[in-house]
């Protein structure tokens, strides 16, 4: 069973990352659907341990900090982790007797962890290693639910409104203002076309150029909102999703696209061929199973069902978990 800590008790449920967004959202999203009141700890990795983890070497229970050094103190029952610094973190923290899992292929043989969750395109496997499609995150009914109620702004907008996802360059594809320009065309075609309107949003990794276009963009007889950065007020991206009743996407970043997916709204891919590597079988995956479609100005909308997998995931390490000691969470 679940229960709520008491104020000042150590966390019985524990998410732990080095604070990037990506990690820090799946390490979260993963321990809070195994525990609705669990905490997250944000790592500071200390050189040299940082350099190496999560390879454990002397002296590593002080490779972040203070902070860290208390929770091995006071060890709780289950820790999340995401990224390799939380890889080291997780480790440590089995080693006091803590059930761990680690979120993300640590590059390391599984058998270090509890449980290992990685998504299919890595393509890791092993006995104490659940895979998914794409990442963990928070998106659900409920979810969704609440963005619509704290961004009614977005209801005034004509239909269809087509959220569109700017992500930006990464080590497998190129993402300029050229691209950003092939990509508003597009959309721009679909919303004149049935009269809708663009809901614009970027993105941690877009560039710079690419937020001043953005920020600039307009069509005739297309209404737009945009957010291009921080200077733009608060972040609308998950009222965006919400209100969608279709989402355009870039290819770059496997948690945006997983995050469009577990909408009930058909999402259309960005120049999903540019894309190389990981990413690239992670999208030819969601092209397969028809979830998402390549963008083109004259593309249609189709049925969608929602792919989520953050509450399949949490069932699975529920199962495992219960089955090898005692019980995590709730049935």
């Amino acid at each position: 069973m679940v229960s709520t800590p008491a104020d000042g008790d150590a966390p019985s449920t524990l998410a732990l990352s080095d604070g990037r967004a990506g990690n820090a959202r799946q390490a979260l999203a993963l321990a809070r659907a195994l525990a609705p009141f669990a905490d997250e700890h944000v790592l500071v990795p200390k050189a040299p341990w940082r350099w190496l983890a999560p390879r454990r070497c002397p002296g590593d229970a002080h490779a972040f900090g203070p902070g860290f050094t208390s929770l091995l103190s006071a060890p709780p029952a289950l820790a999340v982790g995401c990224g390799r610094q939380a890889a080291l973190a997780t480790r440590l923290l089995r080693g006091r007797g803590t059930r761990v899992v680690q979120v993300l292929d640590p590059r390391l043989p599984a058998r270090h962890w509890d449980i290992v969750v990685a998504p299919e395109h890595d393509g890791l496997a092993g006995d104490n290693v659940i895979t998914l499609a794409g990442s963990l995150h928070p998106v659900d009914d409920a979810w969704l639910h609440r963005a619509r109620d704290e961004a009614p702004e977005f209801a005034a907008l004509p239909s269809p409104r087509i959220a569109v996802l700017v992500g930006g360059p990464s080590g497998r594809a190129g993402f300029e203002v050229a691209d950003f320009d092939a990509l508003m065309a597009d959309v721009a075609a679909m919303a004149a076309r049935e009269g809708g309107s663009l809901m614009l949003v970027a993105s941690r990794r877009t560039p710079d150029a690419v937020r001043a276009a953005l920020r600039t963009w307009a069509a005739p007889g297309v209404p737009v909102r945009a957010w291009a950065g921080t200077g733009d007020g608060h972040n609308p991206y998950a009222g965006m999703l919400a209100w969608a009743d279709r989402i355009a996407c870039t290819a770059d970043s496997v948690n945006m696209l997983s995050e469009a997916c577990a909408t009930r709204a058909p999402v259309f891919v960005h120049r999903p061929e540019a894309m190389r590597g990981r990413p690239r079988r992670f999208v030819d995956a969601l092209l397969a199973r028809g979830r998402v479609r390549p963008l083109e100005a004259g593309a249609a909308p189709f049925d969608a069902v929602p792919l989520r997998e953050t509450a399949r995931v949490a069932a699975e390490v529920r199962r495992r978990l219960a089955a090898s000691r005692g019980q995590v969470g709730t049935p």
